[in-house]
């Protein structure tokens, strides 16, 4: 069983930055793949990225490609999303998920994760 706490949401203008937080419980952290999805409101839950277990191997959605960078650290149980250039299309609910997985393929479906947090807003003002 893992839980996930997302944090670092918040209301940016266009164009800023911000940096999401995704704190895992338990020690088998490493043994799972990460991904990061939104959702806007009236719309479906979507693909961000996704980091392999070792953090060797990263994907974007083409609308994060550039902008956001998605990384983790093993030892603080901790994966991150740093977005920049931030756009109102950017606002939504996004949340983090995790996938016992020791492949390093790129998983961007949400069929595919096992746990998921609770989400944190983020609200790009124009």
């Amino acid at each position: 069983q893992v839980q996930l706490v997302e944090s670092g949401g918040g209301l940016v203008q266009a164009g800023g930055s911000l940096r999401l937080s995704c704190a895992a419980s338990g020690r088998t952290f490493r043994l799972y793949a990460m991904g990061w999805f939104r959702q806007a409101p009236g719309k479906e839950r979507e693909f961000v990225a996704t980091i392999s277990w070792s953090g060797g191997n990263t994907y974007y959605s083409d609308s994060a490609k550039g902008r956001f960078t998605i990384s983790r650290d093993n030892a603080k149980n901790t994966v991150y999303l740093q977005m920049i250039s931030l756009k109102p299309e950017d606002t939504a609910v996004y949340y983090c998920a995790a996938k016992h997985t020791l492949y390093s393929g790129n998983y961007y479906t949400g069929n595919e994760y096992d746990y998921w947090g609770q989400g944190t807003q983020v609200t790009v003002s124009s």
